[in-house]
């Protein structure tokens, strides 16, 4: 199974960042890009490329266990990056600011439950982020990445993880949420 643990913006996130970027997705430079749909926009904690079926229950198991005893704040997506490089991009992404470190922590947890369960998390750095396309080829970013920085979304707190499998296809990847495990929620801010 070809697995990952993530956040999942609530729809009125998801609508205000897709009603920004619609516009400017009708660019002629913009239609190059692999643009990923809104509804499959989330914030990846750790993924697990693929992973015994008993090992994912292992995982969501542990995981509803107490390994999300992580308060996370409200959250924000803001700004925005690229993927390695600006100058030769191949993702875009809209940054979510972890101030608080609390994201940080949360994917630490998250990513030893897999580790322990049999679901061996990749060894990425983790970078809280929602992925907005993907290219084949490099692209220069640096335009895509200073529209981004203008924006600034609704704040949304999220209540879950989900474990989530992924099915890759010609028509980009398709989600399916298997499970989803309730987080501590923190203090308002």
């Amino acid at each position: 199974m070809r697995v990952f643990a993530a956040l999942i913006p609530p729809e009125h996130v998801v609508e205000d960042l897709d009603e920004f970027l619609s516009p400017r997705r009708d660019d002629p430079a913009a239609r190059a890009l692999g643009w990923s749909r809104p509804d499959s926009w989330h914030l990846t904690l750790a993924f697990m490329g693929d992973a015994p079926p008993d090992a994912v229950d292992r995982f969501i198991e542990r995981l509803a266990d107490g390994a999300l005893d992580v308060e996370v704040p409200g959250l924000q997506v803001r700004g925005g990056g690229a993927f390695p490089v600006v100058e030769r991009a191949r993702v875009l992404y809209a940054a979510v600011p972890d101030a608080s470190g609390s994201l940080e922590r949360l994917s630490g947890r998250v990513r030893a439950a897999a580790a322990v369960s049999g679901c061996a998390p990749d060894g990425r750095a983790f970078v809280p982020h929602l992925t907005l396309a993907r290219s084949r080829r490099p692209f220069e970013a640096t335009k895509w990445v200073r529209v981004l920085d203008t924006y600034v979304g609704p704040q949304w707190r999220p209540d879950a993880v989900a474990v989530v499998e992924s099915h890759l296809g010609s028509g980009g990847a398709r989600h399916v949420v298997l499970d989803q495990v309730p987080l501590r929620l923190g203090d308002e801010d």
